[in-house]
């Protein structure tokens, strides 16, 4: 797994032959610029998702493909939100003073939730191609049961994933002020770089990163083009889901695309794929402290898209503010809300249309948005 930039070690830390601890780099600066980014994700991601994965299953029971794909993106939102505590009293510390596991943990957890989120967005949009450019042919695809064993195997890749992550997140020693001290996140050396790191940096990026963002492109772009003919249905579900899609695309585009496109040079540079001065080097490594941060900010983003986008989602929250009888009934409608038919009918004729007809009684657990 690749790691965020905060974890990436300056050069001047490496050690040498003559001085086996080196000195502890001065990164005070990007420690103040991490922990005041990371309390606002914090204060806002930890009570955001709480609400949105209680939504999901308590109140809609995750009974719709898309409401199984939320409930996923929002548990991982969550774990990464809990992990955040110790990574912050490390940023006001400035050295590590908890377990190494911790500091093993704390990284693979960030890698857990960058690609989960990645995979768990790839998902939805996947979810509305079938449902508006197929709505036939992969019907069958869109079931709740079939959504639920995709997301066990989301969780088992990056699982296993995370065990490498965690091997490479070793604490490093260093000596300031004449004490030896520890560090995280930045303990990894060239020689790690030129080791497993960076053919593991390459393969997270690839089917975590890589492969999600060409099927959201391309699915959102189909989506896109099929709500945009002539033929194409007038109604407040196409807006819904081109809002949907249009959330997921930004969401890549800031959160995802600038770090991982960065990281992915970086490591070309430390592992000497590509040819770049340390200077460069270092620069690079500057942008990545910056860059990494935008991660953090897609657990606060997902739950907007859940509110904006899911309108049993929105309901059920405007419905917590009523009298308890009221709140059943919203409850109750918002459950209907976010169920209906296995299929966009848009673009198809009428007899197409009428083959569809028989599946809003048979199968009401199914949904769109």
């Amino acid at each position: 797994m690749l790691p965020n930039s905060s974890m990436l070690d300056n050069s001047s830390a490496n050690t040498t032959s003559t001085n086996p601890v080196p000195s502890c780099p001065d990164y005070r600066a990007t420690h103040r610029l991490h922990m005041v980014v990371y309390s606002l994700v914090l204060a806002a991601g930890l009570p955001l998702n709480a609400l949105a994965l209680w939504v999901f299953l308590r109140m809609l029971r995750v009974h719709s493909v898309v409401s199984v794909y939320m409930c996923n993106l929002a548990a991982s939102d969550l774990l990464f939100t809990l992990s955040l505590p110790v990574r912050l009293s490390y940023y006001v510390l400035h050295h590590w003073p908890f377990p190494d596991l911790l500091c093993q943990t704390s990284g693979a957890i960030f890698q857990m939730n960058m690609y989960g989120s990645c995979i768990f967005l790839m998902l939805i949009n996947l979810d509305r191609y079938a449902a508006i450019v197929h709505p036939l042919r992969l019907r069958h695809l869109r079931q709740p049961r079939v959504a639920r064993r995709v997301c066990l195997g989301v969780w088992a890749l990056i699982l296993v994933f995370a065990v490498p992550a965690a091997r490479v997140h070793q604490p490093s020693s260093c000596i300031y002020q004449n004490s030896t001290v520890r560090l995280c996140f930045e303990s990894f050396r060239d020689e790690l770089w030129k080791g497993r790191l960076l053919p593991l940096v390459l393969l997270a990026e690839v089917l975590g990163f890589l492969l999600p963002l060409a099927a959201v492109v391309y699915s959102s772009g189909r989506v896109f083009w099929t709500l945009g003919r002539p033929d194409a249905t007038q109604s407040q579900r196409r807006r819904k889901t081109v809002r949907l899609l249009l959330a997921n695309l930004v969401i890549f585009l800031l959160c995802f695309v600038p770090y991982n496109a960065t990281l992915a040079f970086y490591g070309l540079l430390r592992g000497n794929l590509v040819v770049g001065s340390p200077s460069a080097r270092d620069q690079v490594r500057r942008v990545l402290v910056v860059l990494v941060l935008l991660t953090g900010a897609n657990c606060v983003l997902d739950p907007l898209v859940y509110y904006f986008s899911a309108e049993g989602f929105r309901n059920t929250l405007r419905g917590l503010g009523t009298p308890l009888r009221d709140r059943t009934l919203a409850t109750n409608g918002a459950r209907g809300a976010v169920t209906e038919p296995p299929s966009e009918t848009t673009g198809l004729d009428a007899t197409s249309k009428g083959l569809l007809q028989p599946l809003d009684t048979e199968c009401p657990q199914e949904s769109t948005l």
